[in-house]
């Protein structure tokens, strides 16, 4: 039996011909109990073998929760639960297309897949009576503002790429780009009226054909208003839409076995181990790094061949290098030269007659020991301590020189 293709609601599943799979629908929580819809599933997993669910970003999180229930409970690895980012319209236009392409002898795993694939083909989009509730696709403030005139219309784009349209009352230019391949164009009427969608943007696209569909009940949460008129465009030719999978090169997942497109296995959620480069694949570590010089005296490492008719040999000596003559001894009459390097400026602390503490473990930055926090005022200054000497200047007992009083562990 073919793949079975799931939706959350009634609405998302389109009508279709004698030949093409029904979907499974998995209702809200609030409207099939959990054991019934336990049994439903279960029954649909024996029947089908493998069970692909789709579902919108504006799906209820309670109703998202149920189908990893699901899944959870039959501990079932055949179930795949993708969300999708297209709107309501558009999921139901991509169930279809995965409906007619279970029929076509492709695995679980590459039609599960294909649903990423196929979205990009996916030209979804509404016309709008306002944009104040849109936040699925960027609104500039000029567009919000236009969102309070009476009569105002959008035209906004949110698949494949994301555009938005002010339309004005005499417009007669589509604006929005058309796609390239030839499509099918389903509308989905809200409470707008208006025929912009028929009149002006189906013929500017080319579409082969129009049909209409019921609104799905998540699309004014998806566009954030009810006054809305959706549209999706998508290929109709199932042997296009074969064409388009078959022509992607197929992976295996390492966890489930199945075969996937793209990086990523739709069942498991595992990606995809993408193997190493050519120059290194099979090879040790320390074979891509290159073959390291021995040293002089020592054997070459067990476990290693010598390569065959080649003899070992040792390594030559290093040639003796002359000894650096010594320097003159300078004169005494002659001053000393300048230091090469002037000496560097004070710093903003000593500028200001602070003394920086050095951290633990640390050499003091003014002489004192490791670990010993340096407490001296910005008058005092340090002289070199004279160990075993408590009469000397620089002790730390002698009289006016600054103690030593905590010590940093």
């Amino acid at each position: 039996m073919p793949t079975a293709i799931a939706v959350t609601s009634p609405d998302l599943a389109l009508p279709a011909d004698r030949q093409t799979p029904a979907a499974v629908v998995l209702q809200a929580p609030h409207l099939q109990p959990l054991d019934e819809a336990l049994t439903e599933t279960a029954a649909v997993l024996e029947h089908h073998g493998h069970l692909v669910v789709l579902y919108t970003s504006a799906c209820p999180p309670e109703h998202i929760r149920r189908l990893h229930t699901l899944r959870a409970v039959l501990e079932s690895d055949r179930i795949a639960i993708l969300p999708l980012s297209l709107p309501p319209l558009g999921v139901a236009v991509l169930a279809h297309q995965l409906r007619q392409l279970s029929l076509c002898g492709f695995s679980p795993g590459v039609l599960a897949c294909a649903a990423r694939l196929l979205a990009h083909y996916v030209h979804a989009g509404a016309l709008l009576g306002s944009v104040s509730g849109l936040d699925r696709v960027a609104v500039d403030l000029r567009s919000h503002v236009k969102s309070w005139l009476p009569g105002a219309h959008f035209a906004v784009l949110a698949n494949p790429e994301p555009q938005l349209l002010h339309l004005d009352r005499h417009s007669t230019g589509a604006g929005l780009p058309a796609p390239g391949f030839a499509t099918q164009l389903a509308v989905a009427r809200g409470q707008l009226t208006g025929e912009w969608v028929g009149g002006v943007l189906a013929p500017a696209w080319q579409v082969q054909g129009a049909y209409e569909a019921r609104l799905p009940a998540e699309s004014a949460r998806w566009w954030g208003t009810q006054k809305l008129i959706e549209f999706a465009a998508a290929i109709p030719d199932p042997s296009v839409l074969h064409q388009l999978v078959s022509s992607v090169r197929r992976e295996e997942c390492g966890w489930c076995g199945l075969e996937l497109l793209g990086d990523r296995c739709a069942f498991c959620a595992t990606p995809v181990a993408r193997d190493r480069t050519a120059a290194g694949a099979g090879r040790s570590p320390a074979a891509i790094a290159g073959p390291q010089a021995a040293a002089p005296g020592t054997a070459a490492p067990s476990g290693t061949a010598a390569d065959p008719g080649t003899t070992p040999c040792a390594a030559p000596a290093p040639e003796p290098h002359p000894a650096p003559a010594p320097a003159p001894a300078p004169d005494p009459g002659d001053p000393a030269p300048p230091s090469a390097d002037p000496p560097p400026p004070p710093s903003a602390l000593r500028r200001r007659g602070l003394s920086p503490v050095s951290p633990s473990g640390m050499p003091d930055v003014r002489g004192g020991a490791p670990g010993q926090l340096d407490v001296r005022g910005p008058g005092v200054t340090a002289e070199p301590a004279a160990p075993g000497r408590r009469d000397l200047p620089g002790h730390p007992d002698f009289p006016g020189t600054a103690r030593t009083v905590a010590r940093v562990r």
